[in-house]
């Protein structure tokens, strides 16, 4: 006798009904009829989770190791925003319309870096080398990440996904590029030159160095994901286009005072760099709710 049954490890699963959704049923059902289809149980999730995240943590240490290595290359990045010569002073220096105002920015000095434990460079170093190798593994992680849970999405969802994860890729790199070109190298050529009194004398560490960058970086890349958590909000039914336009002069408030927290810095130059694209970004964000908004009332 055929054994139809169903292995202990092999339970089938619920599937949701989608009214008029041909090519959803392809899922539910085989080549030959409407029996369920037999899925993997949760034993088997869990073993397939093992294996993506070992498969994620050799890359990232693989990436990891390969910037380790790099250490002139990758420290000539890290450290470029500190240099008076950076490609945000020579560019402000050539639109500054005078030789002598360039001459004078580019002259400026810059507080040297230092190191007060013996063992500080070589965390530094080790610190930097994996932030950058997670950065250099992030496509890989997302991929296997996706890759993992696609299989119970709809092809509809995956889709889906795939440009919802695209966007919020896109706009995380933007927001960590502006904080490095831009944010970054205004904040500590302030923060490193601010003084109390003259009998105090800024020293700083390479560890408050980095910290500062990154803390930047990450907070400008999660201010970025503003379009993409609008959608969401959106999606779920607890954010209106209305109520975004209605609010607009208070997320404008909000916002300036954001970048103020960012971007310490008496410069009102500096502070609109930082305000103009995330409120550019949050008319988008409007834009984009009121899209999903009428293309929920289809």
């Amino acid at each position: 006798m055929a054994d139809d049954s169903l292995s202990p490890r092999q339970t089938p699963r619920f599937e949701p009904a989608h009214a008029g959704s041909g090519a959803d049923s392809a899922r539910t059902s085989d080549a030959g009829g409407g029996a369920p289809l037999p899925t993997a149980g949760f034993w088997d999730h869990l073993d397939e989770l093992r294996r993506v995240l070992l498969r994620i943590l050799g890359v990232t240490a693989l990436t990891s190791v390969a910037a380790f290595a790099c250490k002139r290359w990758l420290f000539a990045a890290v450290l470029a925003p500190a240099r008076p010569d950076f490609v945000l002073w020579r560019l402000l220096a050539r639109l500054s319309g005078g030789a002598d105002a360039g001459a004078q920015l580019l002259s400026e000095p810059m507080p040297q870096l230092i190191s007060t434990q013996l063992t500080s460079q070589l965390l530094a170093h080790m610190t930097a080398a994996l932030y950058a190798g997670v950065l250099l593994a992030s496509p890989y992680i997302v991929w296997q990440l996706f890759g993992f849970v696609s299989p119970a999405l709809y092809e509809r969802e995956r889709r889906r996904s795939v440009a919802v994860l695209a966007a919020s890729g896109l706009c995380f790199f933007a927001g960590t590029a502006l904080a490095y070109w831009v944010i970054f190298p205004f904040s500590f050529r302030f923060l490193a030159a601010y003084q109390v009194s003259e009998q105090v004398v800024n020293t700083i560490t390479l560890a408050s160095y980095m910290d500062t960058l990154l803390v930047i970086a990450l907070m400008m890349g999660v201010m970025f994901q503003l379009p993409v958590a609008a959608w969401f909000c959106a999606r779920m039914g607890i954010l209106t286009s209305r109520a975004m336009r209605a609010r607009r002069r208070h997320a404008l408030f909000v916002i300036v005072a954001l970048a103020a927290v960012i971007t310490p810095t008496t410069d009102v130059f500096t502070l609109a760099v930082v305000s103009l694209p995330i409120m550019a970004l949050y008319q988008l964000s409007i834009a984009i709710v009121a899209r999903a908004e009428r293309t929920a009332g289809h």
